[in-house]
C-alpha cells in the first residue's frame, strides 16, 4: 500500500506504470479499489462473465480431451453385441460405440474387470453354440430334435476348434449325416463342408488344410477324408481330390517357390552391386524357368562284344556219329528188326568202319560258346524343381560427375566396367552356359521420379490429416481468444481504465504514461536540479493539503482504505 508521503509527493502514483514492485502493488491496489467501487449488480455481472469465460474454456478443453476409454470387445457378432450391452447396462458400466460400430469402448480402469465379469456370464459366445446346447434339454423332446441339437452342437464345437488356428478369423461347419439303416446297400457315408474366413494376408498351406480335413473326419463316425470339402471366403476350393492332383494345373506352391527363387537371386545381385553403385542407381531382375515335371527313367545297356581273351561264361559241345547200314537180309519181317548191340568196345579215336558193302559212318558236331557281357541297368528319378534356365537383366544408371567450374554431367558406364559387372553377376547367380542361361547388363540414364498428383490445398490428404490432428488445439486457442476479447478484456477496461492525458505546461502538447515495450526502456532520463532537490517535510504537507482541497473524494477513499472501512462505513 502506498504511503501518504508518496501520494502527497506524486499525485499520479496510482495511475502510473513504473517498473518497480511498488508500482505493481499500486496497480493491483487500484484494481481492487475499482472492483470495490462497483455496485452490487455490476459485481454479479462481472463474476458471471468471468465464470462463463472459465466454463467456456474448460468445456472446450474437456471436449477435445481424450476420454480415456479402451476397447472392450471388437469384431463381435450382432447377437453377442446386444447381450454385452445389456450386461453392461445391468452392471451400470458406462460404455460407448466406436465410429464404425465394430467396437465397444469402456473406461480404461474398468476394462479388465468388465471382461472377467462378462466371461463369467459366457460372453461373448462368438455367435456359435456348442455342446452347451445340450444342457437345456426339455422333457418330452422328440428323437429328431435331439439329433438336430446334437448335430448343431457338433458343428459349433468343430467351428470353434478351427477358429483357434492363427490364420483363421472365422469358420462355419455344415455336416450332412445320413440316417442309419439296416440295409448295407443303402448306407451312405457322412460328408462335411467347411467355410473358413482367413485373416488379411494369411493363407492355409497344404499341411494345415490336411489337418483340418483330418480333424473333421475324425470327429464324425464313418466319415472319410475324401468327404470333407473346405473353401475360403473368396469361394476358392482348398481341398483337392486325387483326380484333381493328377491334372496339369498350376499349383500355388509352385508359383511361390518360383517367386522365392527369383527373390533370392535378386537379393544376391543387390548385395554385390549396392556397395559399388548405391541402392538407387541400378535395377536387376531375374527370370527363372523351373521344371516341375516328375521324370523316372530306367535304362539297360549292353556294351559291344568283348575280345576272345575275356572270360567265357558257358561252353557246350555236342558230337554224334551215325552209320547208314542200308538194306540187309531177306526181305520180309526179319529184315525190319533193330540192329544187334555191338560186342566189342568203341575204339578211340574211332576207326572208320565200313558197313556191309563198304558204307562209311556219318559224324555230326555242334558247339555253343557264351562269353560274359557288360550289362548295366540304371533307374533315375529326377527331383522336382530343377532350374532349366536363368535370364538376368541389369540396368545401371549413368554416373554424375561434377566438373570443376562447370555444370554436372552424366556419363555412361564404360565397356570395361560393364564386362566386369557382368562377370560379378554371373558368379553371384551361378551362371551356367550349358543350361542356356543369358545375362544382359546395360547402362542408361534413369528418369526422374514421378511427381505426386497435385491436389488443391483443401483436398490434399496430408493437409487434411494435419488439420484433423490440430483441430482440437485450434479450437482451444480460438476459445481462449474469444473469452479474452469478449469477456476478460472489457472487464479489465472497466476495472482499470486508461489514465487521462495530462499537459506539461506547453501549449497543445500532452504527455502519456510510458508503458513497458513503448521503446523507452533504454532511454536516458536526465532530471533537473529542482526535481533532484529533496523535498522538505513542510513542502510535502503543503502538497497533501492542496490535494485534499482539490480532490477531497480521493482523499476520503484513501483514508477509508487506511482505516479498513467499507462503503457502508463498517469495518471490513
Amino acid at each position: 500500500m502506498a504511503t501518504a508521503e508518496n501520494i502527497a509527493g506524486n499525485p499520479n502514483a496510482l495511475d502510473a506504470a513504473p517498473e518497480n514492485s511498488n508500482a505493481l502493488r499500486a496497480r493491483l491496489q487500484q484494481l481492487i479499489s475499482n472492483a470495490r467501487a462497483l455496485t452490487q449488480p455490476q459485481k454479479i455481472a462481472a463474476a458471471a462473465m468471468l465464470a462463463l469465460a472459465i466454463a467456456f474454456i474448460a468445456g472446450i478443453v474437456l471436449w477435445n480431451r481424450d476420454p480415456g476409454t479402451a476397447v472392450l470387445f471388437a469384431d463381435f457378432d450382432s447377437h453377442d453385441g446386444g447381450e454385452i450391452i445389456s450386461a453392461l447396462q445391468a452392471q451400470n458400466v458406462p460404455y460407448s460405440m466406436s465410429k464404425d460400430g465394430r467396437a465397444i469402448l469402456v473406461p480404461k480402469a474398468m476394462v479388465h474387470e468388465t471382461r472377467l465379469r462378462l466371461a463369467a456370464q459366457g460372453l461373448p459366445k462368438g455367435g456359435i453354440v456348442g455342446f452347451e446346447l445340450m444342457d437345456n434339454q426339455k422333457l418330452g423332446m422328440s428323437q429328431f430334435n435331439e439329433q438336430v441339437n446334437y448335430q448343431r452342437a457338433l458343428e459349433g464345437e468343430l467351428a470353434r476348434t478351427i477358429q483357434s488356428l492363427s490364420s483363421v478369423a472365422g469358420a462355419r461347419v455344415h455336416l450332412a449325416i445320413p440316417k442309419q439303416t439296416a440295409f448295407l446297400r443303402d448306407n451312405e457315408k457322412p460328408t462335411a463342408s467347411v467355410m473358413v474366413q482367413l485373416r488379411p494376408g494369411r493363407f492355409l498351406d497344404a499341411n494345415q488344410v490336411a489337418g483340418i480335413v483330418h480333424l473333421v473326419s475324425s470327429s464324425v463316425p464313418k466319415m472319410n477324408e475324401s468327404g470333407v470339402s473346405i473353401i475360403d471366403q473368396h469361394g476358392e476350393l482348398l481341398t483337392r481330390s486325387p483326380d484333381d492332383k493328377n491334372r496339369s494345373e498350376l499349383d500355388p506352391a509352385q508359383l511361390r517357390y518360383i517367386e522365392e527363387v527369383e527373390t533370392a537371386l535378386n537379393r544376391r545381385i543387390d548385395n554385390i552391386l549396392t556397395p559399388i553403385f548405391g541402392r538407387d542407381n541400378f535395377r536387376a531382375q531375374v527370370a527363372v524357368d523351373i521344371d516341375f515335371n516328375q521324370v523316372e527313367q530306367t535304362a539297360e545297356t549292353y556294351k559291344p562284344n568283348p575280345s576272345p581273351d575275356q572270360a567265357i561264361r558257358s561252353q557246350q559241345t555236342i558230337e554224334q556219329q551215325t552209320r547208314d547200314q542200308g538194306p540187309q537180309g531177306v526181305p520180309g519181317a526179319l529184315t525190319n528188326q533193330p540192329p544187334v548191340p555191338a560186342i566189342a568196345p568203341i575204339t578211340v579215336p574211332p576207326v572208320p568202319a565200313t558197313g556191309p558193302g563198304g558204307q562209311p559212318l556219318t559224324n555230326s558236331r555242334s558247339a555253343v560258346l557264351n562269353y560274359e557281357l557288360d550289362h548295366t541297368i540304371q533307374h533315375v528319378k529326377q527331383s522336382i524343381g530343377q532350374t532349366k534356365r536363368l535370364t538376368i537383366a541389369v540396368v545401371i544408371n549413368h554416373r554424375n560427375l561434377q566438373i570443376p567450374g562447370g555444370e554436372p554431367q552424366t556419363l555412361p558406364i564404360s565397356d570395361d566396367e560393364i564386362t566386369r559387372i557382368t562377370g560379378l553377376v554371373r558368379d553371384a547367380v551361378g551362371y551356367n552356359p550349358a543350361r542356356g542361361d543369358t545375362i544382359s547388363v546395360t547402362s542408361s540414364p534413369f528418369a526422374e521420379s514421378t511427381l505426386k498428383p497435385q491436389y488443391p490445398l483443401w483436398k490434399d490428404p496430408e493437409v487434411l490429416a494435419l488439420g484433423k490432428e490440430s483441430l482440437p488445439y485450434i479450437m482451444t486457442f480460438i476459445a481462449i481468444l474469444l473469452a479474452y476479447f469478449a469477456i476478460i478484456r472489457p472487464l479489465l477496461r472497466v476495472l482499470m481504465p486508461p489514465p487521462p492525458p495530462r499537459t506539461d505546461g506547453k501549449a497543445g502538447e500532452t504527455e502519456r504514461e510510458m508503458e513497458p515495450g513503448d521503446g523507452y526502456d533504454d532511454a536516458i532520463v536526465e532530471l533537473t536540479a529542482e526535481a533532484t532537490e529533496e523535498d522538505s517535510y513542510e513542502k510535502r504537507v503543503e502538497r497533501a493539503r492542496e490535494l485534499a482541497r482539490s480532490n477531497p473524494k480521493h482523499v476520503s477513499e484513501l483514508l477509508k482504505e487506511w482505516m479498513g472501512l467499507n462503503e457502508e462505513g463498517g469495518r471490513k
